[in-house]
């Protein structure tokens, strides 16, 4: 019977500890050792930092945007509600013990007569249930040797006695309830005890987590199910570079929260095994007592059998209160492990996604960089071919604007598909920066809109000789947006008066401001010359001698003049071949005959040909008595 004993209870310990774990062998406790009561502090300090730990659960929850993270977070939730309720069973297991404690020691701050008879009945009712459960174990023990007249006494006994049990078990149950109640409510200074601190923060917690492991089965094991009702849509990949680069931000957070998340799990692991060591350090006590009282008992007489029974009683009860509290720690202790790895899956899950993800990126990248490399290789061949070919400069300047606009706008493009996730998503991305750069840029658009028609057939080329205004200069550069012209001033022939002046090209689309330009292929102007002649000259005369002198004064530029004609006439069939040539008019005055004279005059020569008509004027007048002048003013330009 002995040895029966004794393999049951190896057995049981060895199962225990293999529940419990390993951990650093300690000193052996002297003997008579009880359960462990555990410094309240400490205990209440483990539960707050459950329950924070549990809270963390939300943070997991954002994390869980694909259904594999749903399957992750599920598993964690279900494991998390198991650790806080054996959290709760612990506390509240210490709790008890330290309440039966102060039950055995009377509190010192109430009357030592008040609760004392209090005191004495519950332990008088647990040694009666003590007394009972023997006598019921010992009858229950000869039946099975019973004859069949005695049988019938003794089932009698044995239910009289099982009443007995259940009616003073119940007494002791009520009675150690009112101890428990009395001894917390005058510790801690003024009813803040152990258990009062844990049901407060049972408050925090969802009520089916403060419930004992098991009593709210059915309704924790719906809530995963809650979440797999909510669980998102498998998330379609990204194909652009901008969707790569942000879920690899989002991955690169999701793994540092699960990281933390790791720490935070071991960290709270470390402090369920500190407050196992020392149950542990109980536990190997207890056996180690027990295996004593084992090996005494195969040499011991009938009295000392006696008393070693009491000594195994009394350490299977303190077994059972320290097995009770060791229990739900070394369960946390092996969810926790379970949660621990669980996370660590989920973050290298993390991980491999990342990394897939960083290779399509670096392949995008490298793809964009080929194209664009591609792009700027065919536009150096483009503007090779343009200097090889086109000897014209503007039509060369309009080749190379050309491939510059094509340039630009082609790796636009090849960026906007690249970093577009879809389609769609580079459709409405165009149209909204489409729509900014017109009302932000009209402006620019519009000069870039005239800059096409400034370079048309008849438009302006640098070095034309150009009046926008009031300006008149000659072109030196044109932009896309604005051109810059080299102010001319001053009588005759024009210099530049040391100033360039910026105009926008958007001015060609403004009414009250005029563009004037030379026609192509010519360079001349028209000067005007005006005489006052007496009233008593001879009209016919003067006129044919002021147009013979001013034909004469042309003579040596004519040739030029008729060249500038030739070109007008092919670029504009209306104009007659008689135009060019310099006109007299003549007309009466008050203060005698008007002569009016207009010229052709070469911009580069408009000095030196007003001389020699002046000279050839005067000549004429001067040589002819008939012809009195009275005044006359210097040649001026006439449009």
């Amino acid at each position: 019977m002995r040895i029966c004993r004794h393999r049951i209870a190896l057995l049981f310990a060895t199962v225990l500890l293999s529940l419990c774990g390993s951990s650093q062998n300690s000193g052996v406790a002297t003997s008579g050792s009880s359960s462990v009561a555990q410094d309240p502090a400490q205990i209440i300090r483990f539960l707050s930092h459950t329950i924070s730990w549990y809270r963390e659960l939300a943070v997991e929850q954002q994390l869980a945007t694909q259904p594999s993270d749903v399957t992750f977070y599920q598993e964690n939730h279900r494991v998390a509600d198991q650790v806080v309720q054996l959290a709760f069973d612990y506390a509240r297991s210490q709790a008890q013990l330290l309440a039966k404690k102060r039950a055995q020691q009377p509190a010192k701050s109430a009357s030592p007569d008040q609760y004392q008879h209090l005191v004495e009945a519950a332990q008088k009712a647990d040694q009666q249930l003590q007394d009972t459960q023997s006598e019921l174990q010992s009858t229950r023990a000869k039946l099975a040797t019973a004859s069949p007249a005695k049988r019938t006494i003794l089932e009698a006994q044995v239910a009289e006695l099982e009443s007995e049990v259940g009616l003073i078990q119940a007494r002791r149950d009520a009675l150690q309830s009112m101890v428990e109640f009395v001894s917390t409510s005058n510790s801690s200074g003024g009813g803040v005890g152990l258990r009062a601190q844990v049901e407060e923060l049972a408050r925090s917690v969802p009520a089916s987590l403060s419930h004992p492991a098991g009593a709210t089965q059915n309704e924790t094991a719906a809530e995963p199910a809650a979440t797999t009702a909510t669980a998102v849509a498998k998330k379609l990949q990204p194909s652009g570079i901008w969707g790569l680069a942000s879920d690899l931000l989002n991955l690169s957070g999701k793994s540092r929260t699960l990281k933390d998340q790791i720490s935070a799990t071991g960290d709270l692991r470390q402090d369920a095994k500190e407050l196992r060591k020392p149950l542990l350090d109980s536990m190997r006590a207890l056996m180690q007592q027990g295996d004593q009282v084992f090996a005494a008992a195969d040499t011991a007489t009938p009295a000392q059998l006696a008393q070693q029974r009491q000594q195994l009683d009394t350490l299977t009860v303190q077994f059972k209160q320290t097995s009770t509290q060791l229990l739900p720690l070394s369960k946390i202790n092996v969810l926790l492990d379970i949660y621990q790895r669980t996370l660590s899956n989920w973050h290298d899950a993390v991980k491999h996604e990342a990394r897939d993800e960083l290779r399509q990126l670096l392949l995008r990248l490298g793809v964009l960089l080929i194209l664009v490399a591609a792009v700027f290789g065919i536009g150096e061949i483009w503007r090779q071919t343009t200097f090889r070919y086109v000897h014209d400069a503007r039509r060369r300047y309009q080749f190379l604007l050309l491939r510059r606009i094509v340039l630009w706008v082609a790796i636009g493009l090849i960026v906007l598909m690249t970093f577009a996730t879809q389609l769609g998503s580079a459709v409405t991305f165009a149209g909204l920066i489409t729509a900014g750069v017109a009302v932000a840029l009209q402006n620019v658009i519009v000069s870039v809109v005239a800059y096409f028609f400034l370079i048309g057939k008849y438009g302006i080329r640098v070095g034309d000789r150009v009046q926008i205004g009031d300006v008149t200069g000659e072109v030196v550069d044109i932009g896309l947006v604005r051109m810059h012209i080299v102010e001319l001033g001053g009588a005759g022939d024009m210099q530049p008066t040391g100033r360039v002046v910026a105009f926008s090209n958007s001015i060609v689309f403004q009414p009250t401001a005029g563009v004037f330009k030379q026609i192509p292929g010519t360079n001349f102007i028209w000067h005007e010359v005006k005489l006052t002649l007496a009233a008593e000259t001879d009209y016919a005369s003067a006129k044919q001698r002021i147009t013979q002198a001013v034909d004469q004064a042309l003579e040596e530029y004519r040739e030029n003049i008729e060249a500038q004609r030739q070109n007008m006439e092919r670029n504009f069939n209306s104009v007659s071949s008689a135009e060019l040539r310099p006109k007299v008019h003549m007309r009466y005055t008050g203060s005698g005959i008007e002569a009016v004279i207009r010229f052709p005059v070469e911009l580069g020569k408009a000095s030196e040909t007003d001389d020699h008509v002046m000279k050839e004027i005067m000549a004429v007048l001067n040589g002819e008595p008939k012809i009195k002048l009275v005044s006359a003013e210097m040649p001026t330009v006439k449009v």
